[in-house]
């Protein structure tokens, strides 16, 4: 299929027959716009806090973040309607459940539906769907109800990942590219859908981490196409999926911990987790890089696709790898836009990266083509857990 049509003008690197293809990308965001230099302010005032001590750790945490802006579900129109949610201790799971459920799915819509226009095939075409959320819980789950918004066939193939936290987006990559190597014609609409209500707090000195995530953590959804052998008179390949792997460290379960209360999710993220990323991600990324023969040496002739979970652990990776600064940029603007937004994030910097090629070559850095042909797709989450995916940047 793919290799006996003509690639359309702009991407003429070859696919593999049969490698796992990333086809479109799409998002889609709440209207809440929070603009980092009024989130203290507006965070106090919301849940009628006055402690000083916390209002300066929160400004503080809101410079370190490099956060700039974000998207969120919560407004003062549901914080009218729940009053409770901004109350210590009171048992609001339900009705966190109730906004929530609702967020993501109408979210994932939106940017499924952005993402199968772009891909320029009729929506009849896909076959699988991979749902991802850390925000949600219901039965049957939200891969159901994206379904349904959709209105994909009875017949769509549906898997459903939950709670696997920031890595859940490469988790899911990684699920959908064993669908399309193995169901030969799948189309695999990949969607993942994040709203931080589910874990909405008033400030605590008790909870310091509160304040961490209400610094950092933002709303939004994701969606890919994934598929093997792309008709390219149609399809427009954008990274090929070579190896795909999950490693967990083992005795770091309490690392990344989260528990579901009748007060809603509660996190806490240990200090020592860059450190803990920084020292495993070395032999990780040569793992996945080993299988075709690349070495440290290739470092910085990859591209870097790079779950920002905040810039402590950029800033590690980074240290580590001895990565010229601009390998990271696309993760620090994601983060910058958009905070870190979970298992979405990674589809916001898989976007960047692709527009910060396609400027490269309108202004013909001809250098940067062959340089960022190889590259790695990484993401850490609960467990501790390390996602990686060898691919190959089809746009260069």
């Amino acid at each position: 299929m793919g290799s006996e049509e003509e690639p359309k003008e702009g991407f003429p690197k070859m696919v593999n027959p049969g490698k796992a293809t990333i086809l479109a990308l799409g998002k889609a965001f709440p209207h809440q716009l929070v603009m980092q230099e009024f989130l203290v302010d507006g965070y106090f005032k919301n849940t009628n806090c006055d402690d000083p001590d916390l209002r300066k750790k929160l400004s503080r945490l809101c410079k370190t973040t490099t956060v700039k802006t974000r998207y969120v579900v919560m407004s003062e129109e549901i914080l009218k309607q729940y009053p409770e949610l901004a109350i210590e201790g009171l048992p609001t799971v339900k009705q966190r459940l109730d906004i929530c459920n609702d967020a993501v799915t109408e979210m994932a819509v939106e940017a499924s539906r952005v993402c199968i226009k772009k891909w320029g095939r009729p929506i009849s075409d896909l076959t699988h769907l991979v749902y991802v959320s850390s925000s949600e819980a219901r039965l049957p789950g939200g891969d159901l109800y994206l379904a349904k918004g959709l209105g994909l066939s009875p017949e769509t193939q549906r898997v459903m990942l939950y709670f696997m936290g920031c890595s859940g987006g490469a988790a899911g990559l990684r699920v959908a590219k064993d669908i399309a190597e193995n169901n030969p014609g799948s189309r695999i609409l990949l969607a993942t859908s994040e709203t931080t209500i589910i874990g909405f707090k008033p400030p605590s000195a008790d909870r310091p981490y509160d304040l961490v995530g209400a610094a950092l953590f933002g709303d939004g959804a994701g969606a890919m196409i994934i598929g093997s052998d792309p008709v390219l008179s149609i399809e427009r390949p954008l990274f090929e999926l070579h190896t795909a792997i999950q490693n967990f460290l083992p005795d770091t379960e309490k690392t990344i911990d989260g528990k579901l209360t009748e007060e809603g999710i509660s996190f806490k993220l240990a200090r020592e987790l860059p450190q803990i990323i920084e020292d495993n991600v070395e032999s990780f990324c040569e793992k996945l890089m080993a299988t075709v023969g690349l070495t440290y040496k290739d470092y910085n002739k990859m591209f870097w696709a790079v779950h920002p979970g905040g810039p402590a652990i950029l800033n590690r990776i980074e240290k580590r790898l001895d990565l010229f600064p601009e390998k990271l940029s696309a993760s620090r603007r994601a983060l910058m836009d958009y905070g870190n937004a979970s298992s979405n994030t990674i589809v916001y910097v898989l976007e960047y990266m692709i527009e910060e090629i396609l400027k490269k070559k309108q202004q013909k850095k001809e250098s940067q083509e062959e340089e960022s042909e190889w590259g790695l797709i990484l993401a850490f989450g609960p467990g501790v857990t390390f996602e990686g995916i060898l691919a190959r940047n089809l746009t260069v």
